[in-house]
């Protein structure tokens, strides 16, 4: 066989021909599969090719759309649309498009990883429609260079862009205005806006303004404490608390069952949980970094049935799968919620799930092909799917949100 042709720095023609999972789309040439930058379906581009290794694949940089899809539009964004600034990948499409694009990459990863023939739809979130997918993030996070110029890296780069607007922030965010200052001798500011008017930013992780920051969410207060993780997107933390407690709604839900919180954070789910069903709930939230577990503490200290344990997922489970196996419990009526990081929660994770049997599993993914990965290990484990929703809470980003409910065959 051949050895393929190198075509590193070669502008090539190509025609886009779909989505691929992390926000790059797919074109063919020669035989092998090109993954180009900032383009759509059905166009026509130049683009310039970046990485090439030899392989099946290479990945190229639209140079110039030589015939433009309808879904294109004017990116809003000056720093990326002239200085490549990274965090709005899909900026030049238009948004309702973009949701069409995130269904498209769900329902592939759940065909292919998981045998599950279902294309959700990507809803929106509340305002977003009449704000443009604009002014959502309540989280964000900027880089310095040596001169002392703010703003997010450059794509695939770690160069600083400067930045006189950031059109994602929430108002608050951008009326502080640290992106406009100077700040020589730091390497990176991270700012936080609460939905109750306070904010907090850090500079090289020394904390400034609010100590603590509450938020009001799924009918409770929550506090975090500084550099804790929160929802990025304003309407988030209600949106998923709704869908997790409307799945378990639905499923029905044992009260005094030992139910599980996994990856809870500073304590929202078993929240919204408790102010659903009653605050006689029986939860145990684990989390494995001890600030965000002293903040769930606190959070749900109303709650008398209710636990905060600082411990990581795999460990906590795997005492719980011995003391079930101990005790020869038969499958429990318990319900599991679980938000793993990106990667997913993995297989051993989800084989100490299938050990422990739970009447119910929700699933809160930020990753299309992690959560499709896990699905397939429940479904062949004696879950069935019994519902998917997913929601746009990064507009004019690739990421999408999911919530799958799983119920015991």
């Amino acid at each position: 066989m051949n050895k393929p042709v190198n075509w590193l720095g070669q502008e090539l023609t190509l025609e886009i021909e779909k989505v691929a999972h992390g926000g790059i789309f797919v074109a063919r040439h020669e035989g092998r599969v090109l993954f180009v930058s900032h383009t759509l379906p059905g166009e026509t581009v130049k683009a310039r090719v970046f990485e090439d290794k030899g392989g099946s694949f290479a990945r190229a940089e639209t140079s110039e759309v030589l015939v433009a899809s309808p879904h294109r539009v004017k990116h809003f964004w000056k720093a990326a649309r002239e200085g490549g600034a990274g965090g709005a990948e899909f900026g030049h499409i238009d948004l309702d498009y973009q949701r069409e694009l995130k269904a498209d990459v769900l329902q592939e990863a759940l065909s292919r990883m998981a045998g599950i023939d279902l294309r959700p739809e990507v809803e929106l979130a509340p305002g977003d429609d009449v704000a443009g997918g604009l002014g959502y993030r309540t989280r964000v996070q900027l880089h310095v260079d040596e001169f002392g110029n703010v703003g997010p890296y450059r794509e695939r780069s770690h160069l600083v862009v400067e930045t006189r607007d950031l059109p994602l922030a929430v108002e608050d965010i951008r009326e502080l205005g640290l992106h406009l200052k100077n700040y020589s001798g730091v390497s990176k500011i991270e700012i936080a806006a609460s939905n109750t008017g306070q904010l907090q930013y850090s500079v090289d992780k020394k904390i400034k303004g609010d100590e603590r920051l509450i938020e009001r969410a799924a009918g409770r207060t929550f506090r975090i404490s500084g550099g804790g993780f929160w929802q990025v997107h304003r309407k988030a933390p209600d949106l998923l608390a709704a869908a997790v407690t409307g799945a378990i709604a639905k499923v029905g839900f044992d009260k005094a069952a030992d139910n599980f919180d996994l990856y809870g954070g500073v304590g929202l789910f078993s929240g919204a949980i408790a102010a659903r069903f009653g605050d006689d709930v029986k939860i145990t939230s684990v989390e494995a970094f001890k600030q965000a577990t002293d903040d769930a503490v606190l959070n749900l200290a109303d709650l008398r049935n209710v636990k905060a344990i600082c411990a990581p997922t795999e460990r906590f489970l795997d005492e719980r799968v011995s003391s079930f196996k101990k005790a020869g419990s038969p499958a429990s009526s318990a319900t599991i919620v679980l938000d793993p990081p990106r990667s997913g929660a993995g297989a051993k994770v989800v084989g100490q799930l299938i050990d422990l049997a739970p009447k119910h599993i929700v699933y809160v993914a930020c990753d299309p092909v992690a959560l499709a990965r896990d699905l397939k290990l429940l479904l062949a484990g004696g879950y069935e799917l019994a519902s998917l929703r997913a929601f746009d809470l990064f507009p004019h980003t690739h990421h999408v949100e999911a919530v799958a409910s799983l119920v015991r065959k």
